[in-house]
């Protein structure tokens, strides 16, 4: 009994060291390079506080206009009486299967001076700024905002509706009195998601920003343009700050908060002004997301859009050429890499935080969920000063170490909440009948959590292939992944090979996730059986 659980406590602080030596000594690293550097200079330079400010009033704006839509829509899927529900619910996080980066190029593509829907339907004004930044990050956030809100209202209790209905209270008054309190806490989760999402972005403002400049893209380009890393350090030290803190209350929240369970689920009634209403949200978002898609495809099979409209495969041989191929591959690869390695240790971690309690257990904990809080601009500069010289230095090791970290939170939760859920007794069980805990995770632990790790596999593998912020800097010629083709193609101008990679990315994303959903289904159905 000693010695297994002195093997418990041993993995727990391997683990720990793991995450020591993958998170927190890089970013230890990147404080210290700061040393030498006028850090009141940059931060008092007229450049850093328009950028700062620029940064705050796009991500604040974005995020309310994020929030409030994805909250709109998920109310549609779960409150309404509209068809294909599984059709809308695709179309709406398909932003999510393409880099942030493409977001902004489909925004030139339909609303810039030689637009698509420019030329179309003659408009003026031009999409770079503020506004287009403001788009493009909604965009790019709204499905994550969506999904999160969407899981809110699946687990929502009919019962208190019910009994209002009886009592004769007003709709407006259960509004006030049972959603809004039902919602107040997930939704302060929601926001600080949305709102970290967008402010550590530099995809978006890098292509729309135009002379509108953000923190992270004022990072890219003193480290990528300048090699100014002492600068970027700093920037990246801010960053952190306002991500840190939205982890922190979220963390807060979080604790405070009640489980629950759904006793019993809504009955829609028919009403068909409220379902004529959430069909044409529904319709007109689709419409948004479709478009840019559509756009990357049009743009892939011109000469050279809009002077020469010609159908030709030729935007394909050039990505080609230029090593598309090769460099997909090495997208694949990382992602295969992340995604087994992800899940394998994620498992391992969320068992032994959430079905084993010792001060150790609590210190994995946070070190795992900590990650939350790292932008990945911030962890790949880390991770340039921190492992420059070593083995894995420009290899694809060291990429697939940065997107593990990079991603490994929120899979963690994933597995970490499904082991919450399910039966706490069983190894004390197994003791008592001489089962070892091995052979209960592998017969009852790992069957019981089949979809969870089918989900964990999607997400690590999805965000690893579309991901630019971590990579960017830590990669080179030979382990580049394709996602960063696109901004090496849109500063060649050469927009129509950036819409085919886009495109080569979404294709792959879209098919691994039809292939996890027609297994979670397989699942399912054999649970039925």
């Amino acid at each position: 009994m000693k010695s297994k659980s002195k093997a418990m406590s041993g993995v727990k602080l391997l683990l720990i060291v793991f995450f020591a030596v993958a998170v927190l000594f890089p970013l230890i690293r990147m404080f210290f390079s700061m040393a030498g550097t006028d850090i009141g200079a940059i931060l008092t330079s007229d450049n850093f506080n328009t950028a700062l400010l620029n940064s705050l009033s796009v991500t604040l704006t974005s995020t309310v206009i994020s929030v409030g839509l994805a909250t709109a829509l998920a109310w549609c899927i779960a409150r309404t009486g509209v068809r294909l529900k599984g059709v809308w619910s695709f179309l709406f996080v398909l932003p999510m299967l393409i880099p942030s980066i493409s977001h902004g190029m489909g925004l030139i593509v339909l609303f810039g001076a030689n637009g698509v829907l420019t030329n179309l339907l003659g408009l003026g004004g031009s999409i770079y700024g503020f506004w287009g930044v403001v788009v493009g990050s909604v965009m790019y956030s709204f499905p994550v905002a969506f999904l999160m809100v969407a899981d809110i209202f699946r687990y929502e209790d009919s019962t208190p509706y019910e009994a209002a209905n009886v009592l004769g209270i007003s709709k407006v008054r259960q509004f006030t009195a049972i959603t809004l309190p039902y919602l107040r806490r997930p939704m302060i989760s929601v926001i600080f998601a949305v709102f970290t999402l967008i402010i550590t972005d530099y995809g978006v403002p890098l292509m729309v920003g135009g002379q509108f400049t953000t923190l992270p893209v004022m990072m890219y380009q003193d480290v990528i343009g300048l090699l100014d890393f002492g600068k970027g350090s700093v920037i990246g030290l801010v960053l952190l700050v306002p991500a840190f803190i939205a982890f922190v209350l979220d963390l807060i929240n979080q604790d405070k908060g009640n489980s629950g369970f759904v006793v019993r689920p809504f009955t829609i009634a028919k009403n068909r002004l409220r379902d004529g209403v959430a069909y044409l949200l529904c319709a007109v978002v689709s419409v948004c997301v479709v478009l840019p898609i559509v756009s990357f495809a049009l743009l892939t099979f011109v000469k050279k859009y809009p002077i020469d409209m010609s159908v030709t495969m030729n935007n394909i041989a050039r990505a080609m050429d230029m090593n598309a191929g090769q460099f997909l591959i090495n997208s694949i690869l990382i992602a295969i890499g992340v995604s087994v390695v992800g899940v394998v240790v994620a498992y391992a971690t969320s068992y032994l935080t959430a079905r084993t309690h010792s001060p150790q257990s609590r210190v994995l904990h946070l070190m795992s969920v900590i990650t939350l809080a790292i932008p990945g601009l911030v962890l790949g500069l880390s991770y340039v000063l921190f492992f420059k010289g070593t083995m894995i230095y420009g290899t694809l090791a060291i990429l697939i170490l940065v997107n593990l970290m990079h991603f490994f939170a929120s899979p963690y939760l994933m597995m970490y909440n499904t082991f919450g859920k399910l039966n706490g007794n069983l190894e004390a069980v197994g003791q008592t009948l001489g089962i070892s805990r091995m052979r209960i995770i592998l017969n009852v632990l790992v069957p019981q959590s089949k979809s969870t790790i089918a989900e964990m596999f999607s997400y690590f593998f999805v965000n690893s292939m579309m991901t630019i912020s971590a990579v960017s800097f830590l990669s080179v010629q030979a382990t580049q992944p394709v996602s960063l083709m696109i901004t090496m193609f849109e500063a060649q101008m050469m927009l129509e090979c950036a819409a085919f990679v886009s495109i080569l990315i979404l294709t792959i994303n879209v098919l691994l996730k039809g292939g996890i959903a027609l297994y979670k289904r397989k699942i399912s159905k054999e649970v039925v059986a």
